[in-house]
């Protein structure tokens, strides 16, 4: 596991700094919250100084539920309010990035000039716009980030509530897609150990829940189904609703469910003018290949790309030729 071989670098740097400040990418989903929370009750057993930065103020049904019943336990600050919680001292500050390593999904980009030493703990490969001035663990074999901080929360043997392990399974059930996707045999026993220190099946389907009018609206979207190549599974939205990105990740996924489906794309609309891309895979389709072609980045198993001021239609024919390129038409 990449992690525990980092285990001696990270607690050097978690032992030098005093106050830690924990940031995930925008639209939080449960591994982005989740590993947060984790890395934060970690660093709290180390008596560190400890502070989540959340930016966003929309939030999915999930993360809202956690947000609300942890309302008074966590230490959680927008990014402009950094500065008046940074150590005197430079060099006492760390901020710890979970769940991204590029600088323009993190929940706030001016953090990163405010905060000298940086580390990233994630199980994304590395992109065009992936941070580098940090010490970066990463595990793309890894589920999820859940995984990785849960792996590591052993090894520390941190004391760790019940609810705070059920928020990190929820992370694990949710990027594995119920253990469906990138699941290997440490994902398992990651789930087993969880479920050790109490964390609940019930309360994790619970926090994925879905609201029912966002459900339909992705399901509108399983109707407009078009196959390439026998394989893979395509779909795009209409250009007059706006989806989240993980309502598009989450369609692709449900996408590999078909029979002899081996990869899947969606395109939507992600912002006003911002096109978004999901791609997935059973791991047997090169999907980072794909989507670096046309300026997004993944690994074998998802990836995103992201298109401003362009239109549907035109992102569909960008994504169609790279696939084209991919499969030597």
């Amino acid at each position: 596991m990449v992690i525990i071989e980092n285990k001696k670098k990270l607690t050097k740097k978690f032992k030098k700094a005093k106050n830690i400040f924990i940031m995930a990418h925008k639209d939080l989903d449960l591994d982005a919250l989740g590993s947060s929370i984790g890395m934060y009750i970690i660093l709290k057993n180390k008596k560190k100084n400890c502070f989540l930065i959340i930016d966003d103020t929309k939030h999915e049904l999930g993360v809202e539920k956690i947000l609300k019943e942890l309302e008074g336990c966590l230490t959680i600050i927008k990014s402009s309010e950094v500065e008046k919680n940074l150590h005197k001292r430079e060099s006492k500050n760390l901020l710890l990035i979970l769940d991204t390593t590029k600088k323009d999904l993190v929940q706030s980009e001016s953090v990163l000039k405010h905060i000298k030493e940086k580390v990233i703990i994630d199980h994304h490969a590395l992109g065009k716009t992936s941070i580098k001035d940090a010490f970066i663990v990463l595990d793309d074999k890894a589920s999820s980030t859940c995984e990785m901080v849960t792996n590591l929360l052993e090894t520390y043997d941190a004391e760790i509530d019940s609810y705070y392990a059920t928020v990190l399974l929820s992370g694990i059930v949710l990027d594995t897609n119920n253990f469906m996707l990138k699941t290997t045999a440490n994902t398992y026993y990651t789930a087993y150990y969880l479920a050790s220190l109490g964390a609940s099946a019930k309360k994790v389907q619970y926090l994925l829940k879905q609201d029912l009018l966002e459900y339909t609206e992705r399901q509108k979207l399983l109707s407009r189904i078009e196959i390439i190549n026998d394989k893979i599974a395509f779909t795009k939205a209409t250009p007059y609703t706006i989806y989240r990105r993980e309502d598009l990740a989450k369609i692709a996924d449900t996408l590999l469910f078909f029979n002899d489906i081996e990869a899947s794309f969606v395109v939507g609309k992600i912002g006003k003018d911002t096109i978004g891309v999901s791609g997935r895979s059973l791991g047997n389709y090169d999907i980072e290949s794909i989507l670096n072609k046309i300026g997004g980045g993944g690994d074998d198993y998802n990836g995103a790309a992201k298109f401003e001021k362009q239109s549907i239609s035109d992102v569909e024919e960008i994504l169609k030729k790279a696939i084209k390129k991919q499969e030597g038409e």
